[in-house]
């Protein structure tokens, strides 16, 4: 699975398994940095192994360019992405 940063994932595996994250940054071709912004924050993200994601097809273009050019990230701004990511999914498996 190809990952990049911004991107939205859910995890498959260990004690977060189906909680949605976003990709902060790129360790190695194995593992990456992952955020929610409640209970991992941006402060302390998770380092997990790419094989245990599952990709949601979404990237996040705005926090993206803030992540590639260093600028600040807040938690709130995460959430908030987040939970319209959860939304247009709900809404895509009603119809």
């Amino acid at each position: 699975m190809n990952v990049t940063l911004g991107q939205v994932v859910y995890s498959r595996a260990g004690r977060d398994s189906g909680r949605m994250f976003l990709v902060s940054a790129l360790v190695d071709e194995s593992y990456v940095l992952i955020v929610d912004g409640d209970l991992r924050r941006i402060e302390k993200p998770k380092k997990k192994k790419i094989k245990h994601l599952k990709s949601t097809g979404y990237i996040l273009e705005p926090l993206k360019e803030k992540f590639e050019s260093g600028l600040k990230v807040n938690n709130s701004e995460i959430r908030k992405a987040l939970e319209d990511v959860k939304k247009n999914l709900e809404g895509a498996q009603e119809m």
